[in-house]
């Protein structure tokens, strides 16, 4: 098996991330950010932060960089800073000092006094819930719809018909991306032309946002990001620093770097909504679900830029049903923005939606996993496109071996002072594919490069190109170069949404055989070393009638370094035929202290159906990330706002998350079924379903093991002490 190709520059510190770019003259920026939630600036005092040691300018709405509205086509608007005096949420990006070095900086940025017309702030979710707002579309899908069987009037006679009712409200904690790289961006001008280094998730989309906010044709950003040190969707946009380095950089004439604090991250950038969801399950005493209600509202900032589609991500796809109805309200609030992290909708989703199940098991004294089979769509209830590809039971039948369900009792075991109860519940995240090009390059000396502009933030992209540039092009992995992160690169999209491998991996397989059919052409036209023959290509070598060459020694005798061709992909026709999703079965054993209530995930398994999967150590890799995050989001992280709008824990020291004692050991299982319906890869999405329904399966682990049920996360020692 394949190892990460960019492990060994990683792990010994050779690669090089958008902070560790440096450049003779550099200047540093530090973002200077509000303090109150909602209001108006009326002035900034810089006098001070100006004659400071080292400091070469401050910006500000008053004296600002001349930043312009920014968009993309696959993103719309995005928000940039210091075009207006307006605050929405406190730790907002109002100003920045470039200094001569980072502490200088940071320094001057104290001194700046500002003085603000101040409004009252909406901040607490809970109180906005009664004048919440109708979602709008996301993504070009209806967030709330209604399904009924023939001769049913409404969702709620359909529920008062159902001899089996369970209703519950379930609630999920904001959250922050916190990734390991912290936002930053180096800017460099030179001839008239800006190069930015900034970790994103899409380096064509971060060029076309910079030369929109600074009023520059495309052709005028070079973004480069090569090394990204975490995103799940909190890379997706340009961030505020490489906003803000680019416009000084051109206004100073300096290369200038900015980085955000770990404590900015919190504020300056996107997370997760915080979510309330109301379910209602109907269904006959044997099991089969005749009628599902999901009612959600998110928080989402006062841009009303996002929402979190709990409802549409889940009860809309997940169980046949003939009654079905969702719905979406967001509250506007002054926080944070919000955006995509990993697994948006589905992850908080999957908890409301898989407690909610577990509790109709008990509710009817039926095995939790049987329920799950009974109600097994094979399309989403109203669609008649079916699932392409679905092996979500045999998921279940190796899980439930494997991790020994048969054993399960109803109320847990007891070991000494410890309750342990196991859980289970349904992954699935939709199988999605963006538009890619990709270009493939044939050189003289028998390798090949594979090169696309979308990122690797961490998933093993690289490697995954490396891989299928090789079968494609009938060559060993080793003679393949693959090159990721350059807006100068074809474009590749959003390295986003669990669709890399799909998207750029079929760009591959069109791209390889252009560039063969041109390699075979070459081959066989007059002058070439088999004019007149019929050509064929194999084993990286070209066949003539009496002898063959390898590519490299052809290139040569017709006196070419190379030869080029790009191929390109998209979703198409096959939307029109089947509806997409991976599948998996999640199963958590959860040890909970009887005299303390602490709660400790033991054994966790992921047992996970996403067509065909090209590496196994990454793949394996990723969903155990998810396991994890599944695993930090049901009993560790969760921001708390405090009324004013500050954020209480926006640091590592008391926004928690699991280090390695809170970490059993992980097991990570496939069951392979290429999904060609899909792409030719015959691969779908692995990057986000792990951390779908975790959390749910250890809410109803710990159920199974103390009998409490616990209907939000995160899950705290207070909800399981015994009285």
């Amino acid at each position: 098996m394949t190892g990460r190709l960019d492990a060994v520059p990683k792990v010994t510190g050779r690669a090089k991330y958008a902070a560790d770019n440096n450049f003779p003259g550099m200047v540093y920026g530090y973002v200077v950010l509000s303090t109150i939630a909602c209001g108006e600036i009326a002035a900034m005092d810089v006098a001070a932060a100006k004659s400071a040691p080292g400091v070469v300018a401050v910006y500000t709405p008053f004296e600002g960089l001349g930043l312009s509205v920014a968009s993309s086509p696959m993103m719309g608007e995005t928000w940039v800073p210091l075009r207006n005096t307006d605050v929405a949420y406190r730790g907002q990006p109002i100003g920045v000092v470039v200094a001569e070095t980072f502490e200088q900086a940071r320094d001057a940025a104290a001194l700046v006094q500002v003085s603000y017309d101040q409004k009252p702030a909406r901040t607490s979710f809970e109180a906005g819930i009664a004048t919440a707002e109708d979602a709008p579309a996301f993504m070009g899908n209806e967030l709330s719809a209604t399904v009924l069987a023939p001769g049913v009037e409404s969702i709620e006679d359909a529920l008062a018909a159902s001899p089996v009712v369970v209703e519950a409200t379930y609630r999920t904690a904001t959250q922050n991306h916190a990734p390991m790289e912290p936002h930053s961006a180096v800017a460099v001008w030179a001839d008239g032309t800006l190069t930015i280094y900034s970790g994103n998730q899409g380096s064509d989309l971060q060029a076309m946002e910079v030369a929109g906010a600074l009023n520059l044709p495309i052709s005028a950003v070079h973004a480069v990001n090569p090394y990204v040190g975490g995103a799940f969707g909190g890379k997706g946009r340009t961030s505020v620093p490489a906003f803000l380095a680019a416009a000084a950089a051109r206004a100073l004439n300096r290369p200038v770097k900015c980085a955000l604090t770990r404590e900015q991250v919190f504020t300056a950038t996107a997370g997760r909504a915080a979510t309330l969801q109301k379910i209602a399950l109907g269904a006959d005493k044997n099991g089969t679900l005749l009628a599902v209600r999901h009612d959600s509202w998110s928080s989402t900032a006062m841009d009303r830029s996002f929402v979190e589609p709990t409802s549409h991500g889940t009860s809309r796809e997940w169980y046949a049903t003939e009654n079905l109805s969702i719905s979406q309200k967001m509250v506007p609030l002054n926080v944070p923005l919000t955006t995509f992290m990993r697994a948006p909708g589905e992850a908080p989703g999957s908890f409301a939606l898989e407690s909610a199940m577990d509790e109709l098991a008990v509710a009817l004294k039926m095995d939790p996993i049987q329920l799950r089979r009974r109600n097994s769509s094979t399309a989403p209830p109203g669609k008649d496109l079916q699932w392409s590809s679905k092996h979500l039971e045999e998921c279940f039948d190796i899980g439930a071996r494997r991790f020994g369900w048969a054993n399960r009792s109803p109320r847990g075991r007891v070991d000494g002072d410890w309750l342990v109860g196991i859980g289970t519940a349904t992954a699935m995240f939709p199988a999605l594919r963006f538009p890619a090009t990709v270009e493939i390059t044939l050189n003289a000396d028998e390798t090949a490069e594979v090169r696309t502009s979308g990122a690797d933030p961490g998933t093993g992209l690289l490697t995954v190109l490396s891989t299928i540039g090789a079968e494609s092009l009938d060559i060993a992995p080793e003679r393949i170069t693959p090159r990721l992160g350059d807006s100068r690169y074809p474009s590749g999209g959003m390295s986003g949404g669990s669709t890399a491998t799909a998207s750029a991996g079929t760009a591959i397989m069109v791209a390889a055989t252009e560039v063969i059919d041109d390699l075979l052409a070459l081959a066989s036209a007059p002058g070439g070393p088999y004019e007149g023959q019929e050509v064929t290509y194999a084993d990286g070598r070209v066949y003539g009638t009496d002898d063959t060459v390898p590519f490299g020694e052809l290139l040569r005798a017709v006196g070419r370094e190379s030869l080029s061709a790009k191929g390109s992909s998209a979703p198409g026709e096959e939307m029109t035929k089947h509806s997409f999703s991976s599948f998996g079965a999640q199963f958590c054993e959860v040890r909970v202290h009887r005299l303390t209530g602490e709660a400790r995930v033991s054994r966790l398994l992921g047992v996970f159906d996403a067509g065909r999967i090209i590496n196994e150590k990454l793949a394996s890799s990723q969903l155990s990330g998810g396991l994890i995050w599944g695993v930090s989001a049901a009993l560790h992280e969760g921001l708390e706002i405090e009324s004013d709008g500050r954020l209480a824990n926006a640091d590592f020291a008391s926004y928690l998350l699991p280090v390695n004692a809170d970490i059993p050991a992980i097991d990570v299982e496939f069951v392979q079924y290429p999904d060609t319906l899909h792409n030719a890869v015959g691969a779908r999405g692995i990057g986000e379903i792990g951390v779908v329904g975790v959390a749910a399966a250890i809410a109803n682990a710990i159920y199974n093991a103390t009998g409490i049920r616990v209907r939000h996360i995160p899950i705290t020692i207070e909800d399981l002490l015994v009285h």
